[in-house]
Parts: structure tokens; sequence; C-alpha cells
């Protein structure tokens, strides 16, 4: 039996098992054609699951700001096509291209030089801007949270007649379900914002992300969103569905299209082999494989990712692998004022959490000298995780596993 997993290089990696070996493969739902998915987008906006369509949002000489949070899934030809679908439903509403303006923002939980930034895309017809959370100037007071404490957000989301939220839905198996990643709060907020949901996450994680879903929803409300198109990617950099209606209803539905990423094992296997087919694999990919992979995998059991990242991790996490207590580097990251150590040590506490006493081996572009240093396995060559394979009797294969967050066994 060959399996063929897509790990960001020109060519698979073919796994060859055993006809003895048990083995299961998980991955996410079928997508569709380019063309079929400016169809399904165009179904979504004229078909939603709660509220008028989108033609019934707005009026002519409306003021239309799109907000795209973070990236949406497939390539160019796939965004344009999602962005035509929605420019047509506007027109039909009777809004002039003119009128229409893009505006995105990049995620929140990301180092900026660990993934491409969003960047203004010439093939639509209305002009695109990138929200810079570090410029305040670019923000406006909304309301204020529980405590007092002022919100802010892009100023041209809270000056526009209609805002109309794109996201993609996804699932984050390091944070154990729904990624924030894809919501217009915190990416269209001040940069102290963004930060404080990174350290509330290093800190909390189950009340700093209730936190944020509150939030979330009390700006959604504040704003006066009717409008909310969720995108769910299926494999292989595809679209696999589309929600659109108020912004609950539009969640609620892009739960259920979203279910295949969340699937049921029935048991944990020995050795699980995680691809992530990124070309661009940062480590927040590979902290989200490994918490997918463990989920899948006994306490005891070995992870194999295979990806093609080539950065070094940082600082807390490289000195925590090296022998230092833990605890006292997130203590230490946690006190300072600098935001990329937050992140470092939120992905650090993060990958450790799932990890556990699994051994973990890496098939990536770092040299095996920084990996062993690292106390983790280098795997060389494909070869050598066919080897592993061979010494497995079961064994699970997770296919883009950055984005699975499989059910617990």
């Amino acid at each position: 039996m060959k399996i063929q997993l897509h790990y960001g290089r020109d060519n698979p990696l073919v796994i060859d098992c055993e006809p003895s070996t048990q083995i299961v493969e998980m991955r996410g739902p079928e997508g569709v054609a380019v063309d079929a998915s400016a169809a399904l987008v165009r179904d979504a906006l004229l078909q939603p699951v709660a509220g008028p369509p989108l033609p019934d949002h707005v009026v002519p000489g409306d003021k239309v700001v799109i907000a795209q949070a973070g990236n949406l899934p497939g390539g160019q030809l796939l965004s344009d096509a999602i962005y035509l679908a929605i420019l047509e439903s506007l027109q039909a509403g009777g809004v002039s291209v003119d009128d229409v303006q893009l505006v995105t923002a990049p995620p929140t939980i990301q180092l900026d030089d660990q993934y491409p930034t969003i960047a203004s895309i010439p093939n639509h017809p209305f002009p695109t801007t990138i929200f810079d959370p570090l410029n305040d100037s670019e923000t406006a007071y909304l309301l204020a949270d529980e405590s007092g404490e002022p919100l802010h957000l892009a100023r041209s989301l809270v000056d526009a007649d209609v805002v109309l939220t794109v996201g993609c839905f996804g699932y984050d198996a390091s944070l154990s379900g729904r990624s924030p990643e894809g919501e217009i709060w915190p990416d269209f907020a001040r940069q102290n914002r963004r930060e404080a949901l990174v350290t509330s996450l290093l800190k909390s994680q189950r009340q700093a992300l209730r936190q944020w879903r509150d939030e979330a929803e009390q700006i959604t409300a504040q704003l006066g969103v009717l409008a909310s198109l969720h995108l769910v990617a299926g494999n292989n950099q595809t679209l696999a569905g589309a929600a659109f209606g108020f912004p609950a209803a539009s969640v609620t539905q892009s739960r259920f299209l979203a279910r295949e990423w969340r699937p049921s094992p029935c048991s944990r296997s020995t050795l699980t082999i995680a691809g992530i087919a990124d070309q661009l694999c940062g480590f927040a990919d590979l902290t989200r494989a490994l918490a997918a992979a463990a989920r899948v995998t006994s306490h005891d059991g070995t992870v194999c990712v295979a990806c093609n990242m080539d950065q070094e991790p940082g600082l807390i996490f490289t000195r925590w692998r090296q022998g230092i207590e833990l605890r006292m580097l997130l203590h230490e990251a946690a006190d300072s004022d600098d935001i990329r150590l937050h992140m470092d040590a939120l992905q650090t506490s993060l990958f450790a959490r799932a990890l556990g006493d699994r051994r973990l081996v890496l098939l990536s572009q770092l040299n095996q000298e920084l990996v062993e240093d690292l106390d983790i396995g280098h795997a060389e060559t494909p070869d050598a995780v066919n080897r592993l394979i061979r010494q497995n009797e079961s064994v699970c294969v997770l296919h883009e596993a950055n984005q699975l967050c499989p059910q617990k066994s």
C-alpha cells in the first residue's frame, strides 16, 4: 500500500506500508475547482443560512467595506473568483464598484517574518488596502470593555455604511478547537490589543479564548455587522464550503461544513506521520500539526512531522529543549515587554503540552545537528520515515495536519 503525503516539496513523500500494518488516513473535506468555487460562494451569498441575501443588505450609494481577516484558502485564482462573486452580488443590490473597498489585516497569532504578508491584489476591480495595527490613526474608538478600557477598530470599518466580513473558518488543534484566525477581532484592532490576546493565551488559554469570544461578539454587534462570509478550506488548497448570513449563524454552518477537519479516530496509533503541505511553514504550523497528531497517537508513541520548515525555533523553545525548566522560561517571557518573546513562549508552551512523553521525529529543511541539539529525532530522507513505519504495527497518516483537529479518542 502506497500513500502520497504532500509536505511542501516538489515531490510528495511516498509512504510504503506493509500489508500487515494497520494504517488509517485522515484528511480534510474534498474541495471544488475554481469555477465551481465561484458558484459555491455566489449561491451562499444569495441563499444565506440566516438573514437576507447580500443584495438586500445594500442600497445604491452605500459605501461598502469588505473586511478580510487573515488569508483566504487557495491561491490567487481562488481569491479572484471569490471576490468576483461578492462584487456581482453587491452590484445586484445597486452598489457601484467605486463604492467598494477591500481592507485586509494580518493574522494576530503569527510572527510577521514567518508568514507571507497579505498584499494588495491588482486583479480585483476595487481598491485594496492593508490595515496597519501599529498606526493608531488608522483606528477609531468603538466601545469600552468590561473594565472600561477603550476598544479601537480599523477606522475604515467604523466609517463604512456596510461592512461585510470575510474570513477562513478553521481549527487549531494546539488551542483545542476553533481558531481566532479569520475573525475581525482582534485582527483589525490596535497592536496593543493583538498583543494582549497573545499574552493572555500564554497565561491562561481557556480564559483568554472565552474573553476573545465575548469581545468578538460585542465588537460585531456594536459595529452593526449583519453579513459574514465564512469560507471553509478543502484539501489541497481548495474551497470546500461557504456560509453566509448573520455572524452567529454563519459560524454554526461553517462548523458543520468543516466537520471533516475534525475526524473521530477509533483508537490511537503507535506512530503518526503528519504532513504540512504549505511551502512556507513556520513554528506555529509545526505546533498545530504536532497537536493534531498527539490526539491520535498513544502517550508513549512517536510523531513524525514532514514539512518544509527551514527557520530555526525561537530562544524560549531552544533553551527549553536544551534542558532549562519550561515554567521558569515562560514566567520570564511573560514578565518581559517583548511580544516576540511572548509569541515564542506561547508556541513553546502549546508545543510542550501536545508533545507530552511522545517522541518527535522531524523531516524538514533544518540540518541534522540543529535538530538533534533540540533533542528531536532527525529524518534525513523519506526512506527514514518508511523505516519508522516498518517498526510499528499501527500508523496514522494526517494530510495537512496543521489544519486538522481530530476528536480525542
